[in-house]
């Protein structure tokens, strides 16, 4: 059973027996030694052990003692651990003397989880900074509180010869520390210092150098002079560069082919960028928690530059509404952006992935080498192999809660909690932003982030990793769960690696709704209206869907609503160049392509009468409802952004824009027109953004500036929302909305629909644990498929 026992007569001091199994997260973050003090402080009896299982301890002693160590347990884990479960049964008593610490077991399936990697604790941060003591200044500081853990695990139980630390042999004194039950590093995977860890090197190849002496030194040296480092992480390699040296923070971007996409940067501490972002209370805690993801904040629009304060290179983020920041999780980075003490160096660093953009990131050395020679000036390496690749977390502050747009490191591999129970399966997810999903009983493991399925290099890494989890989490799939677009790659391995097994495929927007409803703890026993707004979804009438207003549970889904189709002109070329899905947009709604709209002016006269003829003949021109290309036609429209380096940077432009309207000339919105037509045998109700174009184009003449249109536009967009939603309450009853798809990820809407549909009475779901893009598209896969019948 789980949880105490029911009472039973026996006298407090009449001996007692207990075997108790505790599982979650509970191997490698100090449980054993905590049961081990527990017991002893309890005069108990017995021994405990990790096993396959979980952690398995027997105690005994009197009953009121063996009482309080149960249902002491939970309340008082380490700060790492994470306690899904206390089974205990009682065993006749069979004496002893003392309470052991047994070696690990192998046998059995593995039923344990294995912790994230987890940023260093302020007890190691202490003994880096410490002269005097053994550990001062070692890269690779750790304890049974902090340090790398998922990145390394090569198996199960977590024990170090498991993991990428086992070719280290321990010096006596860390060998002590590792076997003394009172010690913070009491069998601490990763335990090591100078003279038996991993060591650190800085591989100059212009000067044919090879630094074995104070690396990290001449490392800063290099950075301050301008130079791109390749620096080896706990899930990867990033490249680095000063961030407030507009030459160097170019030079990366030019190298890495990152067109305007923003550079995330890292800072000592949270000073030293208060000047720049907005920092909320809420953010502050992301940024110094555990998990250290990156924070996308909200830009000062105007920094004041204190005396002394750190000047951001403009090339970082341009034309970014945040800015992504990050503090220090590894001791490597403490000591690249310097002690108490130590030389000037740089303040804050750019930390962007070491790789080529739209390849997975570099972990193995030999191949940093090689694939990141044309990107680097020096690599600042270590011999500790990264086993799992897994890139940083990416997060956001919405209304108070945080938002999850990229959940890797710090949050990989800890499981979600289920509703209802699923047949074991694996959800391979989209093709954008691709995470995985293994999923057993009432647990899902979501993968780290992998990437974009196009580069056969992350179609590699999809299925390493995949062969890691099931490693470690035992789940056999016996399904295979995919989308339904016919040319995605992550749809094309699931066929391949189907090995006879069933392959389930479900509606992309469908999936977003169903994640929504899962991390929300829905059962599926009643419907939810599902906004799901994205960039581009398969719809099961062969268009691009993309902005759906769907009824759904887990079994099924009807499409209510959706924006008018319009056509989209060459797919991905009009998806990179936002002035081809505005001239589509004003053709569909009947406006002319004069000279004075910013879109017309953007598209080059030849490709300007090509288009016009691809749109007559209808060539190449699959019809789209999404609601993402509608933000792109209107970043272009109004002037914002017509070539788009990055997926949804004229969204995330336009999203900008609206944060610098004065509120009193933004309050009219623009509306939708709302028609009903028949499809699939019911009404359908088709949002017809024409006159919303109409309107901005009137805006446009009359001297509005960007400012203006963008916030009008979302504020139309919200107001679209909650009317079809109010119709589809109307209708059918339902009253809870899950908001969901890539375009929730801007904040500036989330925030707006949200608190008109719960001021007209709607419970509203919002991602806080997934991303509410394709890398929370798996779970909802999963979910979908558990109540499906399985089919070859």
């Amino acid at each position: 059973m789980s949880g105490p026992q029911a009472p039973v007569a026996v006298a407090e001091d009449t001996p007692l027996r207990r075997r108790v199994t505790v599982r979650g997260v509970v191997q490698g973050v100090g449980f054993r030694p905590y049961l081990y003090g527990l017991a002893t402080e309890l005069a108990l009896v017995g021994h405990v052990a990790n096993t396959p299982e979980g952690v398995v301890v027997e105690v005994e002693g009197a009953a009121s003692a063996v009482a309080r160590f149960c249902d002491t347990i939970a309340g008082q884990a380490p700060p790492l651990a994470r306690v899904e479960s206390v089974d205990h049964t009682r065993m006749p008593p069979v004496g002893g003397t003392a309470f052991t610490i047994l070696a690990s077991r192998a046998d059995g399936p593995a039923r344990t989880l294995v912790s994230p990697d987890t940023a260093t604790c302020a007890d190691c941060l202490a003994e880096l900074a410490d002269p005097a003591d053994r550990r001062h200044r070692h890269p690779f500081v750790n304890c049974t509180h902090c340090g790398p853990r998922f990145t390394i695990v090569t198996g199960v139980p977590y024990d170090r010869a498991n993991t990428t630390m086992a070719r280290f042999a321990m010096c006596p004194d860390c060998a002590r520390e590792y076997g003394d039950p009172a010690d913070r590093r009491f069998h601490a995977q990763p335990v090591a210092c100078p003279a038996c860890g991993p060591r650190l090197r800085l591989l100059v190849p212009q000067s044919g150098e090879v630094t074995a002496a104070d690396p990290v030194t001449r490392a800063r040296a290099l950075l301050s002079d301008g130079a791109i480092l390749a620096v080896k992480g706990l899930g990867g390699y990033h490249l680095a560069c000063d961030a407030t040296n507009q030459e160097a923070v170019a030079l990366l971007r030019r190298r890495k082919a990152r067109g305007d996409k923003p550079f995330a940067v890292m800072a000592r501490n949270a000073d030293d960028v208060r000047h720049l972002v907005r920092l909320s209370p809420e953010e502050l805690s992301l940024l110094e928690g555990r998990a250290r993801p990156v924070v996308l904040v909200r830009r000062c629009p105007d920094p004041s530059y204190a005396a002394g304060a750190p000047r951001l290179a403009e090339a970082v983020a341009p034309g970014s509404p945040d800015l992504g920041v990050m503090l220090p999780y590894t001791p490597l980075h403490h000591l690249l952006l310097g002690l108490t003490g130590d030389p000037d160096g740089p303040r804050l660093l750019v930390m962007t992935s070491g790789n080529v953009s739209g390849e997975p990131i570099v972990t193995d050395d030999t191949e940093a080498l090689e694939r990141l020679a044309h990107l680097a000036d020096a690599w600042l390496t270590h011999d500790r192999p990264i086993h799992v690749p897994c890139d940083d977390s990416v997060v956001r502050v919405c209304d108070g809660e945080p938002l999850v747009i990229r959940r890797s490191r710090g949050y990989a591999p800890l499981p979600l909690s289920l509703p209802l129970p699923v047949r074991p399966a694996l959800a391979v997810g989209g093709d954008l932003k691709n995470a995985f999903c293994l999923g057993a009983g009432r647990r899902a493991w979501l993968s780290a982030h992998i990437g974009d399925m196009d580069d056969v290099g992350t179609q590699r890494a999809f299925e390493r990793a995949a062969a890691q989890l099931e490693s470690i989490t035992g789940v056999r799939p016996e399904t295979l769960v995919s989308d339904r677009h016919p040319g995605y790659r992550s749809v094309r391995w699931a066929g391949r690696n189907a090995a006879h097994r069933p392959v389930v495929r479900v509606q992309h927007h469908h999936a977003h709704i169903a994640a929504a409803m899962a991390e929300h703890g829905l059962d599926g026993a009643r419907p939810v209206i599902g906004v799901a707004f994205d960039g581009t979804g398969h719809g099961d009438d062969g268009a691009v869907w993309g902005g759906e207003f769907l009824l759904a549970d887990y079994d099924r889904f009807t499409r209510f609503g959706h924006l008018a189709y319009v056509p989209l002109p060459g797919g991905d070329a009009t998806v990179r160049r936002p002035y081809r899905m505005a001239l589509a947009h004003l053709r569909a709604a009947g406006i002319g392509w004069s000279d004075d709209l910013a879109c017309t002016a953007a598209c080059p006269p030849d490709e300007l009468r090509l288009l016009e003829r691809q749109l007559e003949r209808d060539l190449n021109c699959v019809p789209t409802s999404s609601m993402g290309r509608l933000f792109d036609a209107v970043s272009s429209l109004a002037g914002v952004c017509h070539r788009a380096g990055y997926e949804a940077q004229a969204a995330v432009e336009l999203e900008g824009a609206a944060l610098h309207a004065p509120a009193e000339d933004a309050a009219a919105a623009y509306a939708f027109a709302l028609h009903t037509s028949e499809e699939s045998g019911g009404g359908v109700v088709r949002a017809d953004p024409a006159p919303v174009l109409a309107a901005i184009v009137g805006d446009l003449r009359a001297g509005a500036g960007p400012a203006l249109v963008a916030t009008r536009f979302h504020l139309s967009v919200t107001h679209l929302v909650h009317r079809i939603c109010a119709r589809a309450r109307e209708r059918h009853g339902l009253d809870t909305v899950a908001l969901t798809g890539g375009v929730f990820a801007n904040t500036l809407l989330s925030s707006a629909c949200a608190a008109t549909l719960r001021e007209d009475g709607f419970t509203v779901l919002r991602h806080h644990l997934v991303p509410p893009n394709d890398g929370g598209l798996a779970l909802g896969q999963l979910m979908v498929a558990a109540r499906a019948t399985p089919t070859d």
